[in-house]
């Protein structure tokens, strides 16, 4: 018993490590699936001025981040997680806006606190992660 009980603990801490990886993966893509589909019905990225572009790229990072257009006091979906990690990718107002990309870059998946690399002190280990989501432009002709 004594044998086995430090392999089980592992294993156990382990997939609930994998299990966290995942959850935080699948909440960032779904949040830019959530700030490309506000941005695919707005009219104004082809209509608008560049203001208008800016502060609709500005609200879409901060769905992204909080959930809300405005991030003000309000905690992010994940740890770590601004508006600086949310890039928007739309084309330029000369030509014609097929679809909108919205992706996270730059952010690094905080690991938990029962792991080998908190045992042997190797903090060098990191995941980024990228998730992205593109999505057609409803106003385009």
């Amino acid at each position: 018993m004594a044998i086995v009980f430090p392999i089980l603990l592992l294993l156990f801490v382990g997939t609930a490590e994998v299990g966290r990886l995942f959850y935080t993966y699948t909440t960032l893509a779904k949040a830019t699936k959530l700030g490309a589909r506000y941005l695919s019905n707005k009219k104004e990225l082809t209509t608008g001025t560049q203001t208008e572009r800016d502060a609709l790229v500005l609200k879409a990072q901060n769905f992204v981040v909080c959930g809300y257009e405005d991030c003000a006091g309000r905690t992010p979906i994940v740890p770590g997680l601004t508006t600086a990690n949310v890039n928007v990718t739309l084309p330029d107002t000369t030509v014609i806006i097929t679809s909108v990309r919205v992706q996270i870059t730059g952010y690094q998946y905080t690991r938990g606190v029962f792991t080998l690399a908190g045992v042997t002190g190797n903090n060098t280990l990191y995941f980024e992660l990228r998730p992205g989501t593109t999505i057609r432009y409803m106003f385009s002709s």
